[in-house]
């Protein structure tokens, strides 16, 4: 039987956590008796990992993951190499701000065997100006680097193959914060079949966003470093 890791990161979430557990653990669920929802709190300062304990208490297709606090992406990885570690047939990764819509997911479901990733594309997305002039400048910066250009690079909704996953992560840096962008990157110079589906992408249901303009442009500055190594490798190999 086929088996479905999904992977939400988590930090200080605590206004939104138990929501997003609500809406995605029967989605999950009904994929297989195998499949699991994986949360992991990234280092949270509030009560998000005791209400993630408390509602995986109640929940047996549910785990809830600690970690020291590393960021976004790298706890996306933390949680890319946990699935595969477990055998996961199927990886999907959402976030934890109730963002994204659990009656989405069922269309690339049902599509996973035709394609090795399934990307969402948040067309009218809702997050901000700031946000929106990020991703087409990050869409700019590698299509400049790697000779591609991708619709959605860096979208909270994407199920994959773990085919897929496994080899990409061999080109991917531990803590890594731009984790989604470079999975994305690698699988496309490494030949994978993907689709982009149009998705809702809804204002941040609760609490407040742990991404400021400084640290995006910290993040952005750095990963220039690593998009030039990581360009070597994959021309390499």
């Amino acid at each position: 039987m086929e088996k479905l890791y999904a992977i939400i990161p988590a930090y200080n979430e605590q206004d939104n956590i138990r929501q997003v557990i609500d809406e995605w653990y029967d989605v999950i669920v009904k994929t297989g008796e195998e499949s699991r929802l994986v949360i992991i709190d990234d280092g949270s300062k509030d009560d998000t990992f005791k209400i993630m304990w408390e509602e995986a208490s109640k929940r047996p297709a549910m785990i809830a993951l600690h970690k020291e606090n590393s960021g976004h992406g790298a706890t996306v990885l933390f949680g890319y190499h946990y699935a595969v570690e477990h055998g996961a047939d199927f990886i999907f990764q959402t976030d934890s701000d109730g963002q994204t819509r659990p009656d989405e997911f069922e269309l690339f479901f049902k599509r996973r065997h035709d394609y090795s990733f399934l990307i969402g594309y948040r067309k009218g997305r809702k997050d901000g100006w700031f946000r929106v002039l990020t991703n087409r400048v990050l869409r700019t910066v590698v299509r400049i680097f790697f000779s591609i250009d991708l619709k959605d690079i860096n979208t909270p909704f994407r199920l994959m193959s773990r085919e897929l996953l496994a080899d990409c992560l061999n080109y991917i840096p531990k803590n890594y914060n731009l984790s989604n962008v470079i999975l994305t990157v690698t699988a496309a110079r490494n030949g994978y079949r993907g689709l982009y589906i149009p998705i809702t992408f809804r204002k941040r249901q609760g609490g407040v966003n742990s991404v400021n303009v400084k640290r995006i442009f910290k993040i952005g500055f750095n990963a220039l470093k690593d998009f030039y190594q990581i360009k070597k490798k994959l021309d390499r190999y």
